[in-house]
Formats: structure tokens, C-alpha cells, sequence
């Protein structure tokens, strides 16, 4: 018995470990992550979750890190086609939780070029809130599960950025 509370515990103690957040003006910002990524891939993809314990709304409006284009993006499934769009706001209500997630909105880090995520490493961001202002945060990246989307193989065509400068 003592065996599988030990087990419990490490589990418990693991992911505890891993999850980490950042508050500012109200708002709750939890574990930043994105997926390792492969030596070939061109951009990678940002999750975290902001939870709005203020009284007004806000809204993520941006964000900024060391890569040539970082933009927030939606995906979609249409006729069997995932696509992805780039988004100009995500609102964020009092009480309500945005959550950026594989499959759904998430932040797209463009221009890897050869220099993939790798699992352990540390991106620092800023995310820009419109009411909150800039926010220092970290994605911490982390190995892939097996069903999570591999957003560099991903139809791109819909997207405006295709055409980025690769100086």
C-alpha cells in the first residue's frame, strides 16, 4: 500500500514541479508551455491559460519573444482541413478563464529554422494584455505527447505570414 502512496506522491510532486504561473492586474497566468519540436521544423506553438480574478475585462491583444514573427493564432477544422488564423484579441471576461490549448487558439513561434524546442528548454515571452499592459512570462518546453498536433506540419495556406523574411 505505502508503494502506491509513494507513487501518488511523485506523480503529484511532478506535476507541481512543472506547473508554473505569473500574475499581473488580476489576471492569472498558468503554465506556459509549448510541445520539443523536430530539427526540420519551421515554427513551433505556445499554450498557457489566463484566468481574469479582476473586475474588468481585458484582453490579450499580443505577444513578443526572439523569433523573426510570433503572433496569437485559432485553429479550426473545416471540410476535414485543420487551418489556422492569425487573431488580432482574445477577450478575457471577469471570471472567465482563456485557455490556449493543442487544437484550438495558441500562440505560433515563426522562423525556428533549424533551431528546434528543445524538451527543458526556456522561451522567455511577453504577453500583451490591453488593460494589464506587458507581462513577462516563460513557456517551458516539454516533450510531446502522442496525440498532440505537430503544428509544424500544419496547413499554413490560410495564414498571412507566409512570406516572412528569413534574414
Amino acid at each position: 500500500m505505502s508503494r502506491y502512496v509513494l507513487a501518488a506522491a511523485a506523480a503529484l510532486f511532478a506535476t507541481t514541479a512543472t506547473a508554473h504561473e505569473f500574475e499581473a492586474e488580476g489576471l492569472v497566468i498558468g503554465h506556459p508551455f509549448a510541445f520539443a519540436t523536430t530539427p526540420t521544423a519551421m515554427s513551433g506553438a505556445g499554450y498557457l491559460t489566463v484566468t481574469n480574478e479582476g473586475d474588468t475585462p481585458d484582453a490579450l491583444i499580443g505577444i513578443e519573444a526572439d523569433f523573426p514573427r510570433v503572433m496569437l493564432h485559432t485553429s479550426s477544422e473545416e471540410d476535414g482541413v485543420m487551418r489556422m488564423e492569425h487573431v488580432e484579441r482574445f477577450e478575457i471576461a471577469p471570471g472567465e478563464t482563456l485557455t490556449l490549448a493543442p487544437d484550438g487558439n495558441h500562440v505560433m513561434f515563426m522562423g525556428l529554422d533549424g533551431d528546434p524546442f528543445e524538451a527543458g528548454e526556456e522561451i522567455p515571452a511577453t504577453l500583451i494584455f490591453e488593460t494589464a499592459g506587458r507581462v513577462d512570462v516563460v513557456f517551458n518546453v516539454e516533450e510531446r505527447g502522442e496525440m498532440e498536433m505537430d503544428h509544424s506540419e500544419m496547413d499554413h495556406s490560410v495564414m498571412d505570414h507566409i512570406e516572412m523574411d528569413h534574414d
